[in-house]
């Protein structure tokens, strides 16, 4: 398998991005890794190459994952198995509604088996005796995380900060699973500041979870990392008028669209601690654009609704 095919990462370009407010010194990047691929790409692809390679270095023909109805990694997995001649099975949090939303009828016609589970069962996904049942079930799989976070991906995203080609102060990142972040503290091993948005409310076990993932990677802990708590919106894919204003007045300064649960809230977060002086004149600002993309097309009914709520 060669898992670099099409995949091209000299297309994730450094943009200077501007802010809606008045700016007087402070720099601001976006690392534009949703530009690698039309639908492997952002944090993704880094997640899953080196668990592609193992995959494939373990005779397994088949990846089984999970994730819930609108989840980018259930996007990319269907994607990548399509590319790389893999099977793939996502294990799905919830009921199946019909008809599919975009995100499980892409998966699907990817040729991704949809499996669901009740939540209540997909709270027991990291468990040996459930994973145990879903291999006696789907036979010999190669199971990938939720939001593919385990050591290979950290191994993957810790070559991130390589890639970003001009010095700075800070790298910004959207938390979900933490998978990501904990790869970026592993890259910078201890160098710039590296701050996360954690877009789930009530995310502090975010900060544990990517201890704990350092731990077991390199046995490290850094202190130059933090995740900040504030900008959730109410939770995962829970949006307001603001954030949606903010993404749409954001997109019209800069051309770069951000989708509304992970790139947005992000973006948000650092528009908002800039305006409360908590980057300084003169520092420089990365942010990494983690793709995502697909997931707005599942929002528009949410984003519309919240649109058209008086004000």
């Amino acid at each position: 398998m060669n898992c670099y095919k099409n995949i091209e990462l000299k297309k994730a370009i450094l943009q200077e991005v501007k802010l809606p407010c008045t700016n007087t010194g402070t720099k601001f990047y976006m690392k534009r890794l949703d530009l690698i691929h039309p639908l492997i790409n952002g944090n993704k692809w880094f997640k899953m190459k080196y668990n592609l390679l193992e995959a494939e270095e373990k005779g397994f023909n088949t990846l089984l994952t999970f994730g819930g109805a609108y989840s980018n990694h259930i996007h990319a997995t269907a994607a990548a198995g399509k590319q790389f001649g893999l099977k793939t099975i996502g294990i799905i949090r919830g009921e199946e509604h019909l008809p599919l939303n975009p995100t499980l009828q892409f998966a699907s016609e990817y040729g991704m088996t949809l499996h669901y589970v009740s939540r209540g069962e997909y709270r027991n996904k990291h468990t040996k005796e459930f994973q145990e049942k879903l291999i006696n079930e789907f036979g010999n799989v190669y199971i990938v995380p939720e939001g593919g976070t385990n050591t290979l991906a950290l191994k993957g995203c810790s070559g991130i900060p390589g890639l970003i080609e001009n010095e700075y102060d800070y790298l910004c990142v959207a938390c979900g699973t933490s998978g990501t972040f904990s790869g970026l503290a592993v890259g910078l091993d201890g160098g710039k500041h590296l701050l996360g948005f954690s877009v789930l409310k009530g995310g502090e076990f975010l900060i544990d979870q990517s201890n704990e993932l350092i731990k077991q990677y390199n046995g490290k802990k850094y202190s130059n990392t933090q995740i900040n708590l504030d900008y959730h919106f109410g939770g995962y894919a829970k949006i307001t008028r603001g954030l949606i204003e903010f993404i749409n007045e954001f997109e019209k300064l800069n051309g770069i669209p951000l989708d509304p649960v992970y790139t947005g809230k992000m973006m948000y977060g650092i528009y908002d601690l800039y305006r409360n002086g908590f980057f300084k004149e003169g520092e420089a600002i990365v942010a990494l654009h983690t793709g995502g993309l697909q997931g707005t097309a599942g929002m528009q009914k949410k984003i519309k609704k919240v649109l058209e709520q008086p004000v």
